[in-house]
């Protein structure tokens, strides 16, 4: 018998294939060889350059029930730099010449930090501090440094490869801070800083691209809508929405109690900030404007603002005593030299009752038309920093309107008020505070997440003058362990290096952005699993209340021009006070009553409709009980909704809901010495 001519070698090549067979099962994945390093590493990051530090392909996609996964930072400011006169916050995000170009201190702290004025006000001592940054960063960025660049574009890549995918970019700055610091290098107007820092948002997105390959290749992606988010975390990359935080939004500031814009000026204003891709939004900030007035500061820092405060307005912040459990910051008593050295001779900041903690300014006319210009464009307003009584008024029109959008970026709102933002569809975050302080107030907020079943945020806040989680040494019970895995298990997290510094968070803390995967991990350590799986969630929660908000529809006022009746009409020989004045589409009208209890306004719909929703916009004279009730034949009536508790305002009244064509507000007793005066009415179905 002749011998095959291979058969000698078929043992090689079953061994041959055997080996092979091995390297694929032990190499590398597929997409992460040598040839091909990963569609998440660039092909020409800048030399040199930060590190990232992370390795492993980042997470694509959804869980098994279609969920976005995840974290989201709902409050950060990346172009801070160019705002309030564009030498506050040191160094940029990003920069064509390089590293060593972006991060660079102010030419004004060379050599030894002496003019760093800015950098004394906020961490105290001499101010003094090493500016160089790149290569050695012996003195910044730092967890309690404020004036320097913490969200360099590398070290919010390391965030997004640790497992965030939607991060809120909020255009900041104030015009009192940037007229009144001493270096600055271009205009103090507001809206002029806000469209600049958009611009430069949008040029990082391109500098990102440039790295991956072109248009639309980088991760970091600039989105107008929730479906557009959708679709970039389900590449596995980071959905950035563009946010503003500013004191006189569209000129929108006050003088001595008179409004400097208008109501044109806010619809301009809003279809400008939409079309540069803004989304959400805060209508005051740090002083009482045009629109609102705000929450207070505390300490020196309050002492400061408040006489910001009084050169941008010609008015201190004024008190109350608060009508409800809700109350704004106690204000800073605090003296603070370098600020109330710059108010007028003779002037001094006021003393406050410290029984007093309540802004008197609320939400403004303009305010609340600023408010409905939003719902109408689908935007979320922000309303941290709005006062008490600005909020319960913001609530109040969203409430009225069904309306979801409504947004706690970084623990500025009164926290009596989360039910109430929870039950609208609202999102909440809270401020970036050490390990130990951030679990405790999410376990507090625990079981009302699980209620509504909604997930956690946080907000940075980084470059925006707050100050960042300290770290807690490096024996202490807990401490984070390099190299970690991230959160969904898929990436390796090492130690953090930039140049010639490497940070440790148990002996840095959060420095910089960068840091935010570190200070997960020690959430995870000293909070529990339970803490980070809320905030995993996250970037789900935000996005169904944008997508609600975009998809939300303002329902039909049946009672708008209908016939009306009423037991009563007050009598005036200059205006009219009839019961058709609640239902004429005319806020500055209204229907009065008689100065006594058991009043009633009857609104005739013209057919039998479902009606399941009463909105009434009461006048001072308002009802602390009342009734609604229907019926369908102006005769037989029955409760459907009622209240003893009434605080006047804008009430929502919800029920089950019945066909009706006549409703009827029946007023049972008076809230005020006066009678009850109604400015519109609304009746919905929905």
């Amino acid at each position: 018998m002749t011998p095959h001519p291979h058969g000698r070698r078929r043992p090689l090549a079953l061994l041959v294939l055997l080996l092979g067979m091995v390297a694929m099962a032990l190499g590398p994945a597929p997409g992460a060889s040598a040839a091909d390093p990963g569609w998440w590493n660039p092909a020409a990051r800048p030399a040199p350059d930060s590190q990232i530090n992370v390795t492993g392909e980042p997470f694509k996609g959804t869980d098994a029930q279609g969920q976005v996964r995840g974290f989201v930072d709902a409050h950060d400011h990346i172009m801070s730099n160019e705002g309030f006169g564009g030498r506050l916050i040191c160094g940029k995000a990003f920069s064509e010449l390089g590293v060593a170009d972006a991060l660079k201190d102010c030419p004004e702290h060379y050599p030894d930090g002496s003019l760093a004025v800015f950098d004394f006000i906020t961490k105290g001592g001499d101010g003094k501090h090493d500016p160089d940054g790149w290569p050695t960063f012996k003195d910044w960025p730092a967890h309690d440094s404020l004036t320097h660049q913490q969200n360099y574009y590398a070290w919010i890549e390391r965030a997004w490869r640790g497992g965030q995918r939607v991060l809120v970019n909020d255009l900041v700055t104030n015009g009192v801070i940037c007229s009144v610091y001493f270096f600055k290098d271009r205009s103090c107007d507001e809206m002029t800083s806000i469209r600049l820092q958009a611009q430069k948002t949008y040029d990082m997105q391109a500098y990102v691209d440039k790295m991956y390959g072109g248009t639309g290749k980088g991760w970091f992606r600039i989105v107008t809508d929730s479906a557009q988010a959708r679709e970039v975390i389900a590449q596995g990359k980071l959905a950035v929405i563009l946010g503003v935080e500013t004191s006189e939004p569209f000129g929108c500031k006050m003088i001595l109690d008179v409004s400097q814009c208008s109501k044109a000026d806010i619809d301009r204003g809003l279809d400008e900030l939409h079309r540069l891709g803004v989304r959400s939004m805060f209508l005051c900030h740090k002083f009482d404007n045009a629109l609102c007035g705000v929450r207070f500061d505390g300490g020196a820092l309050g002492t400061a603002i408040n006489v910001g405060q009084f050169l941008s307005t010609g008015t201190f912040w004024q008190t109350e005593q608060c009508k409800g459990p809700q109350h704004d910051n106690p204000i800073g008593l605090a003296a603070a030299p370098a600020a109330q050295k710059e108010l007028p001779a003779g002037v001094a900041v006021p003393q406050y009752a410290s029984g007093a903690q309540c802004n008197t300014r609320g939400l403004t006319d303009l305010g609340e038309y600023a408010v409905r210009g939003m719902m109408k464009r689908k935007m979320m307003l922000e309303v941290d920093h709005m006062s008490v009584k600005a909020a319960g008024r913001a609530f109040d029109i969203l409430e009225s309107e069904s309306y979801p959008g409504v947004i706690s970026s970084h623990s500025w709102m009164d926290m009596d008020w989360l039910e109430r933002l929870y039950k609208l569809g609202g999102f909440a975050a809270q401020y970036m505070n050490g390990s130990e302080a951030f679990s405790a107030e999410a376990k507090r907020t625990d079981a009302l997440r699980d209620k509504y079943g909604v997930g956690y945020g946080y907000g940075t806040d980084m470059n925006g003058v707050g100050g960042w989680p300290g770290p807690r040494g490096a024996t202490a019970p807990n401490a984070v362990q390099y190299p970690f895995r991230s959160v969904d298990g898929g990436s390796v997290i090492d130690k953090q290096t930039t140049g010639q510094r490497t940070w440790d968070f148990n002996t840095d803390g959060a420095s910089h952005y960068g840091m935010v995967p570190d200070w997960i991990e020690d959430i995870r350590l000293v909070g529990g699993q339970g803490v980070v799986d809320d905030l995993f969630r996250g970037a789900e929660s935000y996005l169904r209340t944008w997508g609600a908000s975009e998809k939300h529809k303002a329902g039909v006022n049946l009672a708008a021009g209908a016939a009306a009746s009423a037991s009563s009409s007050e009598w005036n020989p200059f205006t009219s006070y009839a019961p058709g004045r609640a239902v004429d589409g005319n806020t500055g009208s209204r229907w009065a009553s008689n100065w006594s209890d058991d009043q009633w306004l009857q609104i005739d719909l013209g057919s039998a409709n479902l009606v399941s929703r009463v909105t009434l916009d009461w006048e001072a004279a308002y009802g602390k009980a009342y009734r609604i009730e229907v019926s369908t034949d102006g005769t037989n009536w029955q409760t459907a909704w009622s209240t003893t508790t009434g605080d006047g305002g804008l009430d929502t009244a919800r029920f089950t809901g019945v066909t009706a064509r006549h409703v009827r507000i029946h007023g049972v007793q008076r809230g005020t010495k006066w009678g009850y005066s109604l400015h519109e009415v609304g009746v919905y179905s929905s």
